[in-house]
């Protein structure tokens, strides 16, 4: 393949990529935005396997053993990780992308094919520092994430004292050292710099996502998703690969615009999301025991919970990680289907940050073949609440805590969240009284107009559903 045609390969990779992304960001598009990433990516590595830039004879095999390799743990991945998995499976793909970076740079570095002299050798090494600098905080930061979310390593953040004069220092050392890189006279002289930054960066990244809470926990996974964009993006300047660098740049760009929506939703400013030190840990008490909600719960059946949606003209559900963990969305799809059936006007309410990845719930929604049109955002919903007759929320907790609006020393203060308490009765779904991912009570429990249903979400739901049918 010549090298013009492989430019021209390039490119309309690059346009499928862009429609992917544009298809992605609706439910009804989702599946042709996948579509356009699957051929554009099919034609951009054939491109470059048989680019002017790969000796064939040699270099083939080696090729061929990796694609098979990868394509392997690829389709083991998508065969046997559950649906509930999937935000801690993206954290560790963030992280292979930060290791090849880091890789890549390494290699870039050492090999003496082509001889950069000049500003062009300069550009080259700037260009091998940053890669590896963003590659090894991706890598660290997501092993962490893919530790935190998968439960192995607590939902408690870890602030050391002074932490942000540690990350002050580590960059001043991380600048110094990149001087003395560029500096080097020979690739000896400059290996250590480079080791000693890499060593810096993967304990910044582990000492960034180990200080930020589990309520942040989703903003962290687009976060790294922007990351390991950019990491792709520099690896692309190291080798010169256009559609590297645009490819990546786009990753990165359209993660940062995510996390940015995201904080907006939480009422949280990025910086101090990076900065950490928001939750006290999955089903942690608060720090003060004034702090408790002060009443008794009221706890409701299966049966009369039927009964109540029965009777109910206006019924909003709110879907939380309880839903993801129990698996119950095509039962709750049973659920909705019956209910519409019977004139009952059925909707779902989708907070930002609800599950443990951007778009988690709606992902599940789909997949159980809930209209699109009756899933609605939190901004497009919850004006509607005083005029529902039932709100049913299932297995959420921090997104529909009134604490955020009425108590200003709560953790979660100013965070937008479903209020679903404005409802007629509200309806909560729970294993027990531990209180969520950010570690806060949830007054809403205690209000006069709750009731709680315990149980697994999956059996609860069972058993609705069949006093419905009854």
């Amino acid at each position: 393949m010549t090298e013009s045609l492989t430019i021209v390969a390039y490119l309309g990779a690059a346009i499928l990529f862009i429609l992917s992304l544009g298809g992605l960001s609706n439910p009804e598009t989702a599946r042709r935005g996948n579509v356009y990433g699957i051929v554009g990516m099919a034609i951009a590595v054939l491109a470059t396997v048989f680019g002017p830039r790969v000796t064939l004879a040699a270099g083939l095999p080696w090729i061929a053993g990796a694609m098979a390799v990868g394509a392997s743990i690829g389709l083991y991945a998508a065969r046997v990780v559950k649906m509930t998995q999937m935000p801690e499976l993206v954290a560790l793909m963030h992280s292979l992308v930060g290791l090849a970076a880091c890789l890549v740079g390494f290699a870039s570095y050492i090999d003496t094919s082509i001889a950069y002299t000049g500003v062009e050798k300069t550009i080259h090494e700037v260009e091998i520092y940053i890669g590896i600098l963003i590659g090894a905080v991706t890598f660290s930061g997501s092993v962490i994430a893919f530790g935190k979310l998968s439960g192995k390593i607590g939902g408690k953040p870890m602030l050391i004292p002074g932490r942000h004069w540690l990350n002050l220092v580590g960059l001043l050392v991380v600048i110094w050292y990149g001087r003395e890189f560029v500096l080097a006279p020979d690739i000896a002289t400059g290996m250590l710099p480079l080791i000693v930054m890499t060593v810096i960066a993967l304990l910044f990244g582990v000492h960034m996502v180990m200080a930020i809470g589990g309520a942040d926990m989703p903003v962290v996974v687009s976060m790294l998703n922007s990351y390991s964009g950019w990491a792709a993006a520099a690896t692309g300047f190291m080798l010169s690969n256009d559609l590297l660098i645009v490819t990546g740049a786009l990753v990165g760009s359209s993660g940062a615009i995510l996390s940015y929506i995201m904080c907006r939703a939480m009422n949280r400013n990025f910086i101090s999301v990076i900065a950490g030190g928001f939750g006290t840990g999955e089903g942690a008490k608060p720090a003060a025991a004034g702090a408790q909600p002060a009443g008794e719960v009221t706890a409701v059946s299966a049966q009369e919970t039927a009964e109540l949606l029965k009777e109910s003209k206006n019924v909003i559900i709110v879907p939380g990680y309880g839903m993801a963990v129990a698996q119950a969305q095509h039962t709750v799809y049973e659920i909705t289907t019956l209910l519409r059936g019977k004139g009952v006007n059925v909707r779902f309410g989708i907070h930002p940050v609800a599950g443990r990845m951007p778009g988690h719930m709606n992902v599940l929604l789909a997949e159980a073949k809930v209209p699109y049109d009756i899933v609605l955002e939190m901004d497009e919903l919850n004006d509607d609440f005083p005029d529902t007759d039932v709100a049913m929320v299932i297995g959420a907790n921090d997104i529909v805590n009134p604490a955020a609006e009425d108590d200003p020393a709560s953790p979660i203060a100013g965070m937008p969240v479903l209020q679903v308490w404005k409802a007629k009765t509200s309806i909560v779904m729970k294993r027990s009284m531990a209180s969520g991912y950010a570690g806060v009570d949830n007054p809403l429990f205690y209000k006069d107009n709750n009731r709680m249903l315990f149980g697994d979400a999956k059996k609860m739901l069972d058993e609705v559903l069949a006093a419905l049918k009854g």
